[in-house]
């Protein structure tokens, strides 16, 4: 019996490279960069499953390229913005992701980020580095103080909610805006449900954990740049176009918010040329919000064996679009 073809379009854990070999036909494209638009089509065709991540673009042409035989697409992240949801589900695709074994590892990045941002250590760390530390000075590198301060959260989901978790030991008032109110989170912990426009103009910081969509696409642009504070810190964990870049540029320029702390960027990866990588209160690392061994390792293990799954048409671990999943 022929084993079910698949694509892998990067590396993941050598242990769950291994686990897909042995259960199926594997073309793993090694590169450290994704895969060619031109190449990725020719690879897709007749393929039974793909593993794929966010920088793979699976739309409706991919998918008729690759065949009616398509069973399963797995993506290694918890976000799918990259998948066409609604063509996967009408060609009855389930369409696997790596939710919740990131969340705790994403809300630990999340303040790793505002602290640094706050307390300005990537500045002054480059400050050492180059040789300009004569003195202490009691003037030198002053930031912004977290504890008691008022943190706003966009998106209270399974990350926010742990941000805010967090936020507790800090003594925070912690508000959030949702498109739905999360009363059964309220019961947990002392959030305050806020409109957008209250949030923005009271918060100290703003941390970003909502999902991309057409309407939270530049949710943050310059007229809600104007809203927030001077001594305000924007956050951003979630997706890079939630955030008008040009807007956010001009902001951090003008002193007009504190700093931003950036996990994504629009576009991604960042121009070496964007003019945000000159601003010293701008902040920004490369998608590694999810980077531990030990997340990694489980989102591995997890998008490997929804893609087994998929193409032998058992039921996926956690899958996007239920209603089709096996």
């Amino acid at each position: 019996m022929n084993k079910p073809k698949v694509l892998v379009t990067r590396n993941i854990f050598p242990e769950w490279i291994n686990y897909i070999s042995d259960n199926s036909e594997l073309d793993l494209w090694e590169d450290e960069l994704p895969p060619p638009r031109d190449i990725l089509l020719k690879k897709v065709k007749g393929i039974d499953g793909i593993l794929c991540l966010l920088t793979d673009k699976i739309d409706s042409e991919l998918m008729d390229i690759a065949g009616p035989q398509l069973k399963v697409i797995s993506q290694i992240a918890v976000g799918f913005d990259n998948i066409n949801i609604n063509e996967a589900t009408k060609r009855k695709i389930p369409v696997g992701n790596t939710p919740d074994v990131l969340t705790s590892t994403t809300a630990d990045a999340t303040w790793s980020l505002l602290m640094a941002a706050a307390r300005r250590i990537t500045e002054s760390e480059r400050f050492v580095h180059q040789g300009k530390w004569k003195t202490w000075h009691p003037l030198h590198f002053l930031g912004q103080d977290i504890y008691k301060s008022t943190f706003g959260i966009i998106g209270m989901g399974r990350i926010g909610y742990e941000v805010a978790k967090r936020a507790i030991g800090f003594d925070c008032k912690i508000i959030y805006y949702d498109v739905n109110r999360r009363k059964d989170l309220e019961e947990k912990l002392p959030l305050e449900y806020v409109d957008l426009k209250t949030l923005l103009i009271n918060s100290d910081i703003i941390s970003l954990h909502t999902v991309l969509n057409d309407d939270t696409y530049h949710l943050i642009g310059e007229k809600e740049l104007n809203l927030m504070k001077d001594n305000s810190i924007l956050v951003n964990v979630s997706r890079g176009p939630v955030v008008d870049s040009k807007a956010l540029y001009n902001a951090l320029l003008d002193k007009k918010i504190w700093a931003a702390a950036l996990d994504v960027t629009d576009p991604e990866p960042i121009p070496n040329d964007d003019p945000l990588l000159k601003l010293d209160n701008c902040l920004i690392v490369p998608h590694i919000a999810s980077a531990s061994y030990k997340t990694r390792y489980e989102m591995s293990k997890i998008s490997a064996e929804n893609l087994i799954n998929g193409v032998n048409k058992k039921s996926l671990i956690t899958c996007v679009n239920p209603e089709v999943n096996y």
